[in-house]
């Protein structure tokens, strides 16, 4: 089943075209990869899907509904959330309130857990963030700011979460625990996934699908063996060690 879907999503800020008539989807219950070179429009095609301003031109549906035209706060409740390439927690909060606010503000009545506090605290236990709890997030480390980014995302309870470069920064243990983090969202919450990556060796071991950008187009789309023997992403993206 299509979760959701993009046809012919094009963005202009001005002179310069971000997105240029991209289709795209993300089936429910897949990883999906999304790569390419900086600039090729990887996160302004998340900022599209999440309501951070509407695409140009072009449809994007969620669970067959068109989304564009809503805000990123009705784009929540609807069930898509996202993390940030740079985390952007409330810095002077606490893990625990940082959470608990996605949690009160990102749910709707319907959404909502029946037992708020036990739910985060059950969050917070599965991305290892149970004794920073009553920490500020200005304290915590690079690995624990892209948990914390996970778990505000989690407490939205999505159905699909939009992951922008989790594992940038991460040494090999802690990219490890990124990818086991990421294979449960799917495998225990049930929840679909669609990441940017640069990480070349994660995402491909990660990855269903991957789709790839290059100047705001699409170039390419499939497994991820058959990815990394494509000329055109091998002579935008990948270079000669793929070839």
């Amino acid at each position: 089943m299509r979760l959701t879907e993009g046809v012919g999503v094009t963005k202009r800020f001005g002179g310069l075209v971000a997105l240029s008539s991209v289709d795209f989807f993300v089936d429910e219950g897949e990883i999906a990869g999304l790569i390419g070179p900086n600039g090729a429009g990887k996160t302004t095609l998340f900022n599209v899907i999440s309501g951070t301003f509407p695409p140009t031109k072009g449809t994007i549906k969620f669970e067959g509904k068109n989304i564009v035209g809503l805000g990123a706060d009705k784009i929540c409740k609807l069930g898509i959330t996202r993390t940030f390439q740079t985390p952007k927690p409330f810095p002077s909060m606490t893990v625990y309130e940082n959470i608990s606010a996605a949690a009160r503000f990102g749910c709707t009545q319907e959404k909502s857990f029946p037992d708020v506090g036990k739910e985060l605290n059950r969050i917070l236990e599965k991305v290892g963030l149970t004794e920073k709890s009553m920490t500020r997030a200005s304290g915590l480390s690079v690995f624990e700011l892209r948990m914390l980014e996970v778990a505000r995302a989690l407490s939205t309870k999505p159905k699909l979460i939009l992951l922008d470069e989790v594992m940038a920064g991460l040494n090999p243990s802690e990219t490890a625990s990124m990818i086991k983090i990421i294979r449960e969202l799917r495998d225990e919450e049930g929840i679909t996934v669609f990441m940017i990556e640069h990480n070349m060796r994660a995402i491909m071991e990660i990855s269903h699908r991957i789709l790839v950008l290059h100047q705001g187009a699409k170039i390419a789309e499939g497994e991820p063996e058959d990815i990394v023997k494509n000329p055109r992403v091998i002579e935008a993206y990948l270079g000669e060690a793929y070839a």
